[in-house]
């Protein structure tokens, strides 16, 4: 049932409005002892860092067909020549004196640009999939937001109709009170909450998957 369903929405995903539709996707820049910090801890910062980069190509490729405008916002540089194809990806770089800000100001410039409907994710969901991201558009046509709730107390994706300010103000960034807060802000509203996920952060969040083995097992060995 679960795969008919990912069809279905896929079918449906040609009613999307690619105009209308804008998909922020966050990320830090891949270097050494500057991502993945937490996970570094335990399995090293080069470790790291290619843990990272496999989890960039993977929201490339499940991102670059999606039937939305796509923006890039890099955490320091903007890099012209890299993973993000330059054909299909805006380049922009965040600004904001937190991750809130950041992604207010984000969320403001697509509004301002007349998209009527925007998401927001990172760059480290492995259990992320287009049908997802399909989803969740779609979930926009008849709810004003729509929240990916992750395992941890966080979220890995934001969407809205419209830009409401309070998401993006007074909350512990990177704690797990970040969901709990987000969803008393839009307590009255019309949301959406789509599948619970696991974002990678931690060893733990990464040592029984396959697709990991070959970064990890020096820890292993």
């Amino acid at each position: 049932m679960k795969d008919q369903y990912k069809i279905l929405v896929t079918e449906k995903s040609i009613f999307l409005n690619r105009k209308e539709n804008l998909l922020l996707i966050f990320t830090r820049n891949p270097e050494l002892g500057k991502c993945k910090t937490r996970l570094a801890s335990k399995i090293g910062n080069e470790a790291a860092l290619n843990v990272y980069k496999f989890l960039l190509k993977h929201t490339a490729v499940l991102t670059k067909n999606l039937n939305a405008e796509k923006q890039v916002y890099y955490s320091e540089n903007i890099w012209k020549n890299d993973i993000w194809d330059n054909q299909v990806y805006q380049k922009k770089l965040q600004k904001g004196e937190n991750l809130g800000a950041r992604m207010y100001n984000a969320f403001e410039s697509g509004f301002n640009l007349g998209f009527k409907k925007i998401i927001i994710i990172g760059s480290d969901m492995y259990d992320l999939a287009p049908a997802d991201l399909e989803e969740a558009f779609l979930k926009l046509q008849d709810h004003d937001f729509v929240v990916g709730p992750a395992e941890d107390g966080g979220y890995y994706l934001l969407g809205m109709t419209t830009l409401k300010k309070e998401l993006f103000q007074d909350k512990s960034w990177g704690t797990k009170t970040v969901l709990k807060d987000t969803l008393e802000n839009l307590e009255g509203e019309d949301v959406c909450l789509l599948q619970v996920k696991n974002d990678v952060d931690h060893y733990e969040d990464i040592k029984d998957i396959e697709a990991f083995q070959p970064y990890i097992k020096h820890i292993k060995g």
